[in-house]
Order: C-alpha cells, then structure tokens, then sequence
C-alpha cells in the first residue's frame, strides 16, 4: 500500500511510529501464494477456512452464541413470503414487517442466507444448513416459477425492471430506481447469499439459482447505453459489481466480468481513481462496496488502477473520515475531511459502514500482509463490532452514538433495516480474520482467544488469552512432526510500552517498531510454546479538527466516560458531560486504576463539575456515555463561562418576543398544534427532539400570531447535516423561503428568522406553517418553530 505520512496517521493513531510490517521482514523472507482459480495476481496471506478456527471462551464466542441464538429465531418461510407472492405462489407463513413489509424488501433474506452459511461453518451446528438448503431449494421453485431467472420480493420489480427500466426509461437517485427502494442493492444481497451458501455449504443449486438471477439481471442492462447505465448507478446498488466478479471467479464466464465493469459509477469512482477525495456529501455505505467490488476486480484481473483506487479510499476514509472507534458517518453521511470534532450525534458511525470496511481490509491484507491494515480492523472489531450488540438480549445497533452525553439504540430485530442485515453477518464469522498464512508464513493478526486447525501443515495452534482482560496472549503448538515456518506475530500499534515475546521461556530479540510484524523463523514441535505480553498504557486520541476534544484510549480499547441511566433527568444540563481541567495531556497523571475492574479508571479532580468513571466502550451499555471529552484550562473555562452567559441572554430575548412556539416530535405540541405529515418521522439529537420529512413527504403545523401585527417566523435547525436537505417553507399555502441547511453550520444549533408577506392575513389569529422537500431532498430536521414579534436577522 502506498503510505501516507507519519504526521497524518499521528492524528488517528496517536503514535508516530507507524512502520510496515513488509518493511520488517527482510526480502528473502517474504513469501507470495498463487490460489485456485482466475486470480492474476498473487497474495501475501490468506484467510484461513472458517471451519479451520475454533473460537474459544471470551467476547467473541460469546457474542456469537448470541447471534446464534437470533438467527434460530426467525422463520425461513416469513422472509420468503414476498418472493413467493411475486412469482404468484401461495406463501408458506405471513412476511416479516419492518423494512422487509415496505422498504428493501427481500435484502434480509440474502443476509440470512449468508449468516447461516456462516455460522454453519463457524459452529457446525446442522440447523444452519438444513435452513440453508431450504432457502435455497424454495428460492429455485420461486425462479422456475418465473420463468426466466429472476428472483424478487418487491412490489411489481419483475414489470418495472423488464418494461421500463430495459428500455433506458430510468428515474434515478439517491436510494430510489424507479419507484423501488434500491433494488440492484438488494440483488446484491441475494446473489452473495447464494454465493456463500454454494461456497460455504456446498450447495450446487445455489450457484445455478445464482447464474440465473445473474443471466436475467444482465440481459436488463447489457443493452442499455453507457449514460443510460450512469443514470441507473446514481441509485444505491450496493457491490453488485463483486457479486458479478465472483461469479465470474467460479465460473470462468467472461460474461460476468463484463457485466461487473458496467456497475462501474465514474462520478464517484473515477475521481478517487484519480486520488481525489470526493467523499463529502456523498451517503457513506453507498460508496464501500463499489470499492470492495473493485478489490475483487483487482485480484481477478490484475487491474492496478482497481488496486489505487482502493487502497486511496481505504486510507481516506481510515485517516480521513473515521472517528476513535474506527466507524465513518455521521447520519449515514461523510462529511469535510478531518473535520469530525462537530459531527457528533446519536446516528454517528452507521454498522454497515464498518461491516464494509472490514471487508474491505481483508482484501487489503491478504495483498500484502500490511500491520496497519490488520491494526484497523482490530481497532474497529472490538470499538465498533463488538460494542454493537448487546450483550444479553443480542440486539445490535444501526447507528452506533457518539453523541456526547448519549446512549446506545439497539434494533428490534424484527425491524429488518440494513444493520440488522450486516448484524447477522458481524458475529458469524469472527474465526475468519484472526490467523492468515501462505506457504511459508503464519500470521497472527487478531488476539482472539482460539484453536487453528492448518490441515495441511499437520498443525493445530491454540491461542490461550483473556485479551483485552489481559494485557498477554500465549500460543501453543501441536504437530504431527516438525514444520519449518515463519510465525509473524502483529507488534499493535498502541504498544508504545514494547512488546515481549518468548518462545519455550526464552526471550526473542527483535528489530522491529509498533505497526509490524514480529518474525519467528524455526522449526516448531508440538509442546512449543510462544507466550507474548504487551502492556497497555492510557493515552488521548484528539480529533484532527480540535486538539482539545480527546477520547481515552488504553491500548487497543476505546474507554467511554460512564454518566448516567438511560433515562437519567440530568441529561438536558449544559454540564452533564464533565470538561477536563487538565494542561498535562499524559492521562497517567490523572487517573487511577478501579480496583478489581480491568480496564478501568477514574478521574482525580480534573473532572468539572465531577470526576470521571471510564470504562471500555464495548462493555457499555444501557449507560449514557461520552467517548470524547472537551479539555479546558482556567483560561478557556472563563471564555466558556461567558459565551455560555451571551447565549441565555439571547434564548431570553427570543423567548420574550415569541408568541407561540411549536416543539416537533412530542405527542401533545404536535396535537395542540394541529401537526399533519406524510412519510416524515420523530427522532432526537443531543437530546432535542425533531421532525424530518422524507423525499417525497410533506410536514405542516398552525401557530398562533397576532392580528394587524407585523410577525415573523423563525425555524431552529442543527446546522451540521450532509445530504439532500433543500426545502421551501410555506405559510398559509404561500412559498416564502427555500432553505438548504446541508452542512450551514458545523457544530451548531442555530434560530433563522423569516420575514411574513405583507398581504399575509393573519385575522384568523393562525397561520399554517408548511416544509416541502425539493424533488429528490428532504425537508428538516426542524427542531422548533415560532413565531415572533418583529425581529430581524439571525440568533445565533
């Protein structure tokens, strides 16, 4: 990979001493392995199969007992249902509700599938294949009953794909193709389900049900023109392009190779081909896996400029765009590069996004066995994978908060949105990234308490550890006879401390730095044993954009401030999310250890107006919590103090000249003030609650003026939003301003005052105040709206 400075990896990583584990084995010892199949190129390290990996006891195993547990729960013929209805067969029970009743119908299904594969192969269990071959075998009657290859679940997509949509009559954007909510997104899913069913299962009519959906999908867009295809690719097509390289991967049908390289979206991926970073604005998992496809491409074809282009992406998004916890996105959107401090919110760091980019890395690894890569994922896996489920009840999460002074939402798992989707996938195949190897190299590179099985080496590897309870792992070898191999062991990034290594009691001397792998050259025997220790050390990570808002981290872990319940009455203070009075940035000098409790530490009276109880972020939960803290000196505080004073006097004055004020997203406002809406929803955001209406929608409310009076209308917005959010709003019926509040103003809530029309009748004591989306926007979040004595210009 090409490398990016030392000084920008200093600001994600914390740590300046950031080198390649390919600079550190010297160039004899380098090794490449050539698999099976079309690939043209070679690949450092592979993964291991998931039956070659035993999770033993620790987070891991159990969070995938607990998906095992939520996958057994649903009903194969429930997520079936609408594909029958489709192909005009009597479904077996009644479908799911959530996004399975109305919106991506049909993805979970190609999720499931891939989940059970999944978890089949991770724990053997024979109910996970039965439901396999089951899915697999309805999904064939479904097809037959077609007729010509296609599978769907979606209301009229056969009609709209076969009559429209072929014949270059495309409406497309954001997430909508022709009045479906992004189909070819949801194809994706079907086609990597049956991928890994076949793969992963053996199951053969998998990939001919497959080839057939594949061969009807590529008739619709193989005639259709180049711009035609562009227009088509506006709308979200998640990595349809790998689902077409793997088939072509398996296959050996150069048809589907040609069909990937059409699923090619030039306005985004051109640029980044290109070493421009166009990621702001642009919907986040959107882009991922048109990347991982790219990946796909790259080892399938030899293409550099597919390899570039993803490799730029990876370092963009990792040291550009990603927060402490390895996640991206903020509402699902990327926003201005190394500019996070301010885009901090309950729907921060969407669970798709990091599902995709570990899937992503994992392609970047095996390239070139790079620690950086591997230093990623780990960062993500237990700050984002592992904090997003719950550890009782299993549920995960869609968008994983770090908002300040916020909670973690967990899914009803019977919403079916996307996350719930990648959920299923998430905690079914941890085994697959912790050991990779070529013919001469065994990489550790997740410490992850677990058995390997490499067959054909005639050796079993078990990996002994409580890590990150423990700040030590152990690996001990059993051999049929003596095997000549090189164990590359990942030296973290975060062991700033060092890194002990010794093998049968005896200490390796070693060159290396942080960010690399450690080299074990011999002849191992079974009894052998490698135990390695790294101690942890606290340290502050701050954001790129402001050097005084800083998360705790302690050797690999996010630690997250513990504040309160979940429903705790303090939560609305402007003080509930202490500040640090710190000048020594060395958070050893003021914290302790709580005793009995690993990995966690206290605050000494640094913490205004209290001390601090930090935890590791993956074991919170039902907490309110801050993983990012602001630090102050007296100086700054006094400054705060006073723009703090400056912003109720002015709260005082707005409040003084209002003469109604509406509060969107609460019950009794919403009926006192006559609240009416189409497709918009309530939410909440630092604690506030808010109304949005969708593309499409609408949202009105009356409020109160006073008649023969000169009266103004003002709207509070949080002025931090990304996307699609220009609006008009009209009064009584009449446009009065078009609104666009994407990205306004980073970091803050702000009021907009708007004049009313003079000839504006007001003699009823009412007006009727309306927020319509442009075409293919949306209207909000609107968080107050009032009316006003006459006041001019803006309060901030």
């Amino acid at each position: 990979m090409k490398k990016v400075t030392n000084t920008i990896k200093a600001v994600f990583w914390g740590t300046a001493v950031l080198l390649s584990a390919c600079q550190q084995v010297a160039e004899e010892e380098k090794h490449y392995i050539r698999t099976e199949g079309p690939e043209m190129v070679s690949f450092r390290a592979l993964p291991f199969d998931l039956e070659e990996v035993e999770l033993l006891d620790g987070p891991f195993l159990e969070a995938s007992k607990l998906n095992e547990k939520i996958l057994l729960n649903y009903e194969p013929d429930r997520l079936l249902a609408h594909f029958r209805e489709q192909a005009h067969l009597k479904p077996k029970a009644q479908h799911y509700g959530g996004w399975e009743g109305e919106s991506l119908t049909g993805h979970s299904l190609g999720h499931y599938l891939s989940a059970c594969s999944m978890m089949y192969k991770t724990t053997g269990n024979e109910e996970f294949l039965k439901r396999v071959n089951y899915i697999v075998n309805e999904l064939d009657t479904v097809q037959k009953a077609h007729g010509d290859g296609y599978l769907g679940a979606f209301d009229n997509g056969k009609k709209i794909f076969e009559e429209e949509i072929a014949n270059g009559n495309i409406r497309s954007a954001g997430f909508d193709l022709n009045g479906i909510w992004a189909p070819i997104y949801t194809q994706h899913k079907i086609m990597a389900g049956l991928m890994d069913a076949y793969k992963l299962c053996g199951n053969k009519k998998a990939l001919e049900v497959e080839q057939k959906f594949a061969d009807w999908l590529g008739s619709i867009v193989e005639n259709l023109s180049h711009e035609e295809i562009q227009k088509m690719l506006h709308c979200e097509h998640g990595g349809i392009n790998e689902a077409y390289a793997e088939l072509f991967a398996v296959t050996g049908n150069e048809r589907y190779l040609k069909i990937a390289r059409l699923f090619h979206h030039e306005a985004v991926l051109d640029p980044l081909a290109k070493g421009i970073d166009i990621l702001p604005g642009h919907h986040a998992n959107t882009q991922i896996p048109k990347i991982i496809g790219l990946s796909r491409l790259y080892e399938l074809t030899g293409d550099t400029t597919d390899r570039k282009t993803a490799q730029f992406f990876w370092e963009r998004v990792v040291y550009h765009h990603s927060y402490v916890t390895g996640g991206n996105g903020d509402h699902e959107y990327f926003g201005p590069p190394d500019t996070l401090s301010n885009r901090l919110s309950s729907n921060t760091t969407e669970t798709c996004n990091v599902y995709n980019m570990l899937k992503l890395s994992n392609h970047l690894f095996k390239w070139e066995a790079e620690a950086e890569v591997a230093d990623y994922y780990e960062r993500a896996l237990f700050n984002h994978i592992l904090s997003s489920q719950h550890p009782q009840s299993g549920h995960v999460i869609y968008n994983l908060s770090l908002e300040m002074g916020g909670h973690k939402h967990y899914q009803n798992p019977f919403g079916f949105t996307c996350c719930v989707g990648t959920g299923m996938e998430n905690h079914a195949k941890y085994p697959k990234n912790i050991y990779f190897h070529n013919d001469r190299e065994l990489f550790v590179s997740q410490f992850i308490a677990s058995r390997l099985n490499w067959k054909e080496k005639g050796l079993k590897l078990t990996q002994n550890t409580r890590y990150p309870d423990e700040q030590k792992t152990s690996f001990i070898f059993e051999c049929e006879k003596p095997v000549d191999l090189i164990l590359q062991i990942r030296y973290p990034y975060w062991a700033e401390k060092g890194m002990i290594v010794t093998v049968n009691g005896k200490k390796v001397s070693y060159s290396q730095k942080p960010q690399s792998f450690v080299a074990i050259h011999r002849e191992w025997k079974t009894g052998d044993k490698v135990e390695v220790s790294f101690p942890f050390s606290l340290r502050l990570e701050a954001m790129p954009d402001n050097k005084d808002r800083v998360a705790l981290m302690y050797g690999p872990l996010v630690l997250a401030g513990q504040l309160g319940p979940v429903d705790d009455p303090k939560a609305n203070d402007p003080l509930y999310v202490p500040v640090l009075m710190v000048e020594d940035r060395n958070p050893q000098s003021w914290t302790i250890p709580v005793p009995d409790e690993p990995n966690m530490f206290k605050t000494q009276n640094v913490g205004r107006p209290r001390d601090i109880i930090f935890k590791p972020f993956y074991k919170t939960h039902d907490r309110r919590y801050s993983v990012y803290f602001d630090i102050f000196n007296e100086a700054k505080w006094k400054q705060f103090q006073e723009e703090y004073k400056a912003k109720l006097e002015a709260q005082k004055i707005l409040e003084a000249r209002t003469i109604d004020f509406f509060q969107p997203g609460e019950m009794q406002p919403e009926r006192d003030h006559n609240f009416k809406s189409e497709k918009s929803w309530a939410h909440e955001y630092r604690r506030r609650k808010y109304r949005e209406a969708d593309r499409g929608g609408w949202m009105s409310c009356e409020m109160k003026v006073i008649k023969d009076a000169t009266v103004q209308l003002a709207v509070e917005y949080w002025g931090g939003y990304q996307g699609s959010r220009t609006f008009d709003i009209l009064v009584n019926g009449k446009v009065i301003a078009t609104e666009n509040i994407s990205n306004a103003r980073p970091g803050q809530f702000y009021t907009k005052v708007y004049d009313l029309p003079d000839d504006l009748d007001l003699s009823k004591g009412r007006i009727t105040v309306q927020f319509n989306p442009k075409e293919n926007h949306r209207a909000g979040p609107i968080f107050g709206v009032r009316t006003l004595k006459e006041l001019s210009g803006s309060i901030q």
